[in-house]
């Protein structure tokens, strides 16, 4: 039974998309989870499968079996959003989604063994979600799925995506209407989406910066980091409801795919640990595993990224008293003196992916050198290290 104890900390809610290679730089798609979830510490683990060698993040107290967004060996890609308009039973033991991915890494290499994966396991499912799925044969897809059944929703279908990409949070399409939650988060980021997406430039350094950093609230009409809705000029303190990063934040993912023909070898999971807007990305290509920032550190089950990130995310809500952890001192996050987690993590951030750029591409053409990818990785391991101790020492 603590199987299901631990797995439900995944239904609380998640911002995700799919942007295909229509939409996105350089023409290869993207697969974006923004996770939250109650358990707080969250790692990158390597998998050994029946069929394909996996990477996924995990919850850090999990022994295996279970991953919340990963890739595979292939080029097969996955992460999902928990729904709330889809459960037409009464069934009790759910919340086997993490459970389903991972099984679903070990023997999936495209969207059509999936679907005969989902097809072939034994009902009920146990699941209430939305799956998102990209592989290196250029497919993209979301499949609404229930306990009996799931709908496949084509983001390769320009009736279904005329613009190239989909945006999910915690309802389906195809579910009962106007119930499922996660409204006003769909929106932001479709706001977002639709203003920058004609320009072509979406990157997983976009997705971090303008969809799991942004404090735009499209229901209020309202911008955090603007001038016009700063909270600095009050208290700083503002509630924490709705928009894309909360208190539950965790982690964010963006698995950059690869373009039909090219080695899947080269699909990368950009991951940022413990809170995006006090985190920093690193990139995880399968065949090296991941930097040491990010994986099970020698003291603890813990990644050192995260247990960095969740330092700063702790302070940001320190209020505890009745429902003070309602509301988070948005200074701390941003700030006109440019001192805010946001700002002052950024160059790291921006360093690692400028370390990052001409050996990816040099790779993309000439295959993977995985040692000097594993200096890469120490590099961006310091980096990192460095940037978290540079900002608490001038505090």
């Amino acid at each position: 039974m603590s199987f299901f104890l631990f797995s439900a900390t995944e239904t609380i809610a998640c911002t995700s998309a799919i942007f295909t290679g229509k939409v996105t730089a350089d023409g290869r798609p993207l697969l974006w989870k923004h996770r939250d979830t109650g358990e707080d510490n969250n790692r990158v683990e390597f998998f050994k499968g029946e069929k394909y060698s996996f990477t996924g993040l995990v919850n850090s107290p999990d022994k295996g079996g279970i991953v919340w967004i990963g890739t595979n060996e292939t080029g097969f890609s996955i992460m999902n959003t928990a729904s709330y308009n889809l459960k037409d039973d009464d069934v009790k033991e759910m919340d086997m989604e993490g459970d389903l991915m991972y099984k679903a890494l070990a023997v999936c290499s495209s969207l059509e063994d999936f679907e005969k994966f989902l097809n072939n396991l034994p009902r009920p499912m146990r699941v209430e979600a939305n799956f998102g799925v990209i592989d290196a044969k250029g497919g993209a897809a979301y499949y609404e799925t229930n306990n009996t059944g799931f709908v496949k929703v084509d983001a390769n279908d320009p009736a279904i995506a005329p613009q190239g990409y989909l945006v999910y949070t915690n309802f389906s399409y195809t579910g009962r209407y106007n119930e499922g939650m996660g409204y006003i988060r769909q929106q932001n980021a479709l706001d977002i989406v639709s203003r920058e997406s004609m320009f072509s430039q979406i990157t997983p350094h976009w997705i971090f910066n303008k969809l799991s950093r942004s404090f735009y609230h499209s229901f209020m009409g309202t911008d955090l980091t603007s001038p016009e809705s700063s909270p600095e000029r009050f208290t700083g303190w503002v509630l924490d409801q709705d928009y894309i990063p909360r208190r539950s934040s965790t982690a964010s993912v963006a698995i950059q795919g690869v373009k039909p023909g090219e080695n899947p070898e080269m699909t990368i999971m950009w991951t940022v640990l413990g809170y995006p807007p006090a985190g920093v990305a690193v990139p995880v290509l399968l065949k090296a595993g991941a930097p040491s920032v990010l994986v099970k550190n020698t003291r603890s089950d813990n990644a050192p990224a995260c247990d960095m990130a969740l330092a700063l995310k702790y302070k940001t809500f320190s209020n505890k008293r009745g429902s003070g952890q309602r509301y988070m001192n948005f200074n701390l996050i941003y700030n006109s003196n440019r001192t805010g987690y946001m700002q002052e993590l950024a160059p790291a951030e921006h360093y690692i992916e400028t370390l990052f750029k001409e050996p990816i591409e040099r790779w993309r053409r000439d295959g993977l050198n995985v040692n000097e990818l594993l200096q890469y990785y120490k590099d961006a391991d310091d980096a990192v290290s460095s940037a978290y101790l540079s900002l608490t020492a001038g505090r």
